[in-house]
């Protein structure tokens, strides 16, 4: 599947939604993730669910609104707009950060949120000298070692990562989402999130490590933590189908 097939451009809104009067999966990309990182719930998820996959504008906000802050509001207006309800929050490391923000700013309108390689309470990013500009192997050293097996970082992200970092501006935008991710940190506000929440986890994580979602284990009241063995920073691309058999029963005990 393109992720751009059948994508919406609508009243400043940029998103893929496939055609299922299911309940809704919403699913939040990363700094410098995108939505092909999760084709691969969305072609097993999509005939049975609403699964949505909206653009968050990271890199397109105003350089004096870039933040969570911001990126929370365009993802609470989306959410109106469009009119869902009760949703399942999915996101996976920045993307993660902002579904427990929603979760917690809009509890009332949420059934229950999915964390993988969240961040949130401690993250590695790209190490403190990244975005290092105009160096190839630089960055593409960085995203293969976001995968446990290197080769998941092909050309085609490699190419795309290294094109934002060159864009100046784009580069900025990347460094303060990254910087207002570390602000807001959620250790001490987690015990307020009483959705059911499932972390799938990849043991090989070195962004966000196995402590991390240990500690959100804890923190949460109401979660389930699984770990996948020879895996990264992005299970749902690096071991698709034990992912979403874990996605699969977690969401079919909700029902």
């Amino acid at each position: 599947m393109s992720t751009f097939v059948n994508m919406e451009c609508k009243d400043g809104f940029k998103y893929l939604e496939s055609d299922s009067d299911g309940e809704v999966l919403l699913m939040l990309h990363g700094l410098l993730g995108g939505l092909s990182n999760f084709d691969a719930i969305y072609n097993k998820f999509s005939k049975d669910y609403k699964v949505v996959m909206p653009e968050l504008p990271i890199l397109e906000l105003p350089v004096k609104d870039v933040g969570l802050a911001s990126i929370l509001k365009f993802i609470e207006e989306f959410v109106e707009y469009k009119g869902y309800k009760n949703v399942h929050v999915l996101g996976n490391s920045l993307g993660g950060h902002l579904a427990q923000l929603y979760a917690l700013q809009n509890p009332d309108n949420v059934k229950s949120v999915i964390l993988t390689g969240s961040s949130g309470l401690f993250e590695n990013a790209m190490g403190n000298t990244f975005p290092k500009r105009g160096n190839y192997e630089y960055i593409k050293k960085k995203a293969e070692d976001v995968f446990y097996d290197p080769a998941i970082a092909t050309k085609e992200l490699v190419d795309s990562i290294f094109e934002t970092i060159n864009d100046r501006m784009k580069a900025i935008r990347v460094i303060v989402t990254a910087k207002s991710a570390i602000r807001h940190n959620l250790g001490d506000r987690l015990h307020s999130l009483k959705k059911p929440v499932l972390l799938i986890w990849g043991a090989n994580d070195s962004v966000t490590p196995p402590f991390v979602a240990e500690k959100f284990h804890d923190l949460l009241p109401n979660s389930t933590l699984h770990f996948i063995e020879k895996c990264g920073h992005a299970p749902m691309m690096e071991r698709p189908a034990q992912f979403n058999e874990l996605l699969e029963q977690f969401l079919n005990n909700l029902k």
